[in-house]
């Protein structure tokens, strides 16, 4: 594999400008990385193939390489414009040009693999530290869509030394968005899990998507992670900045009173460079008046938080709250964020490359290292392994890779784990540190960290895996042994397992077909592989027509899902048209009676059920069933297993169109069997009187209802109001932020189809909304009406 470009002399590589050599470095690197040019020996006609499309292109006037009017001319030319497709071509071109240039530049080029461009290397995760667990630090980046989580993500990669050059959103070339979907669409999809270190600290980041069609991928990373960073739109301002907007250039440091600042405003400019000095009195009156007044007042609201800094603030600094010094300061903020009392705010530019460093060295000092974390259920491993399994992906050729959490005790590769949900025990291969896509084989690692396995074929998200079902047993009964001391009540459980990620309920569904029946095998494996990795994705089969069903949690979901699909599986499939997932209910309460009596070979089997089903109060979204007391004595356990099953049948399809029962209660008064009645049996004819019961009470289609917030400009806000009123949509509050104004509203999901595209029309494109779940609420007459008459193809 090319791995090393090494260049003297010439025209061509002559004068190189910073900015055009972070891009010749970047998109060499792209170049090298190319699975097209491994072989060395096709390297001169592959370059030869771009000679009479090139042949037109010179360098510049002082003999630099053009990057810009490479690009227009490529365009010209009608080059595909996707960002990844120009890189290649324009690193072709510059091949090109080393051959054109032959005269004047003297190139050689050796193969080896330690590639470097120019002197300066990056750090390899092979490289980072690994430090006692006080000094690990395991953080998220949050925030809502294009607040800049993946741009903050970039910048602390590069300024840590593990990036060569700053990647960019529009670009498509951060590390951490590397799924070909993220890159065309300039969102995070999938969240990603990145180690690098900072001042001796190792920091495990997990990067997460903002959109709230993937709220799960945000979770199940939050459910691991010790801290996080939270990005918000500081147009409003929450700090000390010195300037704002274009001119915003630094800040203060209100704990150690110290003035940050970067001059650079160029293209070229990375933030690397900045400079720290403390406040002096020649400084800018209006920041020396505004750092001391919110130096004082955060003084004043850490005290209020941290009993031990209050004392202090009385006892030695009551006469002059200046005096305090920084180091106590930070101790009590950082206790105060601990005890979650309080979050520190800093301010900065991601983008303008600014601000980033001392974000680094905030989560360092106030954030918690694992062993700060209270996990009660964990100490009762000790120093045995206990780890969780958060999120499952899929490599064509190694198979599933779980990323997992280790708590206690250590990981090794080719060593043996046993799976307490799954009470099985797996062999893990090997274990790798994560870099985005990129993974570094490792030995083993200790806990505290994130780590992602090989091997695991059975494990899926919120999984419990310690070293072995010994010291599963071993935990429990450490457990049982204290309980008992404390006189407490006994654990119910046989074992101790980690709380996992709940799994929110789909609100859109859809048919999904293969292009033919030969494909249909294939297409469920893909179907099977997805769901592994996404829990959110459900897939089942219609009973009546028996089409595949997808069931995802929004439009921009599902088509990631079908994108997916063709482009990792080679499946071109069809999908039917997108439909909303209702609920039902019921309206009053109702007695049914239902008797079975059916033989099956020489087998009699006969039973009778009698059930009564009521509605639960309107806010309750589950359903229950119960026994009465002579009911309940009566059965056996196998007997109350098969009704409970055979009401949970019953409430996965409703009386009116099928859709699943929520806010229902079922009370079992009456169940006689005759001897040798199989389960089965059982379940079926309490489903059969279910049926009648929900039928009986009266059915209620219940509609997913979303909270609606759409920023826009004054002026575009009377048709935004307009078009919400045709959508049945109620306005809950209208807020002004800045210049802009704020609608707050609720609108049923049906009506959402396709919004994003006429708020676009409506406004100029000057718009953003978000949506998120806000309750199922009952339709009323007319509407439920018009939906039963569509379902039925009358409309």
């Amino acid at each position: 594999m090319p791995s090393n470009l090494d260049l003297q002399g010439g025209k061509a590589f002559g004068l190189l400008k910073a900015q055009q050599r972070e891009k010749l470095e970047e998109i060499n690197k792209e170049f090298m990385e190319d699975q097209k040019y491994r072989d060395e020996e096709d390297l001169p006609e592959k370059l030869d193939s771009f000679k009479n499309k090139y042949a037109e292109f010179d360098l510049n006037d002082q003999g630099e390489i053009d990057m810009m009017g490479l690009k227009r001319m490529m365009e010209k030319l009608g080059v595909p414009k996707t960002h990844l497709e120009m890189k290649k071509m324009i690193s072709e071109s510059i091949r090109h040009l080393m051959t054109r240039s032959s005269q004047t530049c003297r190139c050689r080029v050796t193969w080896n693999r330690n590639y470097s461009f120019y002197r300066d290397e990056v750090k390899s995760p092979r490289a980072v530290v690994n430090p006692d667990i006080s000094k690990i630090r395991n953080i998220g980046i949050m925030a809502h869509i294009d607040a800049g989580k993946t741009t903050t993500t970039e910048r602390m990669l590069y300024y840590s030394g593990y990036t060569r050059a700053l990647g960019d959103v529009d670009d498509g070339d951060t590390v951490t968005d590397y799924m070909a979907q993220e890159r065309e669409r300039g969102i995070t999809i999938q969240s990603a899990a990145v180690t690098f270190d900072w001042k001796d600290h190792r920091i495990n980041l997990i990067d997460t998507p903002g959109h709230v069609d993937f709220t799960l991928e945000v979770e199940r990373a939050l459910r691991v992670l010790d801290g996080a960073v939270a990005v918000f739109d500081a147009s409003a301002g929450v700090e000390i900045p010195i300037g704002s907007g274009k001119s915003f250039t630094g800040l203060v440091d209100l704990i150690t009173r110290q003035k940050i600042t970067w001059q650079g405003s160029s293209l070229a400019y990375d933030g690397r460079a900045f400079e720290t000095s403390a406040l002096q009195a020649s400084d800018d009156p209006d920041v020396l008046q505004a750092a001391s007044e919110a130096r004082t007042t955060l003084i004043e609201q850490v005290a209020d938080l941290d009993d031990d800094f209050a004392e202090l603030l009385l006892g030695q600094y009551s006469e002059n709250f200046d005096a305090v010094p920084a180091g106590k300061l930070q101790e009590a903020v950082r206790r105060v964020t601990l005890t979650r009392k309080g979050v520190p705010v800093l301010c900065g530019s991601s983008l303008k490359n600014k601000g980033v460093q001392p974000l680094l060295d905030a989560i360092t000092a106030y954030l918690p290292a694992p062993n700060e974390r209270n996990h009660d259920l964990v100490r009762w491993y000790k120093d045995d392994l206990c780890a969780l399994a958060f999120k499952v992906v899929h490599d064509k050729q190694r198979g599933p890779l779980v990323f997992v959490r280790i708590y206690s005790g250590s990981m090794k590769a080719q060593s043996a784990v046993y799976n307490i949900n799954r009470n099985g025990t797996e062999r893990m291969s090997r274990l790798l540190l994560p870099f985005a896509d990129q993974q570094i084989e490792i030995p083993s690692l200790s806990a505290g960290n994130i780590a992602l396995t090989v091997g695991l074929k059975q494990t899926v998200t919120g999984d419990t895996i310690v070293s072995s079902k010994a010291s599963a047993a071993a935990a429990v009964r450490r457990a049982e042994k204290e309980a008992e001391s404390k006189s407490s009540s006994h654990r119910e459980s046989s074992s101790l397992a980690l709380a996992g990620v709940e799994v929110p309920e789909p609100v859109f569904f859809c048919s999904i077909e293969p292009p033919t029946l030969a494909k249909q095998a294939d297409l469920e494996h893909a179907l099977n592989c997805l769901q592994r990795e996404d829990p959110s994705l459900k897939v089942r089969t219609d009973p009546d027509s028996g089409q595949t069903i997808l069931c995802g949690m929004g439009e921009l979901h599902i088509e990631i899902i079908h994108d997916r699909i063709k482009r990792e599986y080679n499946i071109e499939t069809h999908l039917g048209p997108l439909q909303v997932a209702y609920r039902e209910t019921i309206l009053q309460s109702a007695t049914a009676t239902d008797t079975l009596d059916r033989t099956l070979g020489d087998k009699r089997h006969v039973v009778t059920v009698e059930l009564d089903v009521r509605a639960l109060r309107e806010s309750s979204t589950s359903c229950d069933v119960t026994f009465e007391e002579e009911v309940k004595t009566q059965l056996s356990a196998d007997v109350r297993e098969a009704v409970e099953n055979g009401v949970q049948s019953a409430y996965l399809q409703g009386p009116v169109l099928g859709f699943p029962v929520q806010g229902v209660k079922t009370v079992i008064q009456h169940v006689r069997l005759e001897p040798g009645t199989s389960a089965a049996m059982v379940s079926a004819c309490v489903s059969r009187c279910m049926l009648k019961a929900l039928k009986l009470a009266g059915g209620q289609v219940l509609e997913p209802v979303m909270a609606l917030e759409v920023t826009v400009g004054e002026e575009y806000l009377s048709p935004v109001l307009a078009d919400l009123s045709q959508r049945r949509g109620t306005v809950c509050d209208i807020q002004s932020r800045q210049e802009n104004k704020v609608l707050l509203a609720t609108v049923p999901l049906a009506e959402m189809m396709g919004y994003s595209t006429v708020l676009r029309t409506l406004t100029s494109g000057n718009a953003t909304f978000s949506l998120e779940l806000s309750s199922y609420e009952p339709m009323n007459t007319q509407d439920q009406n018009i939906l039963l008459n569509k379902m039925a193809g009358l409309v």
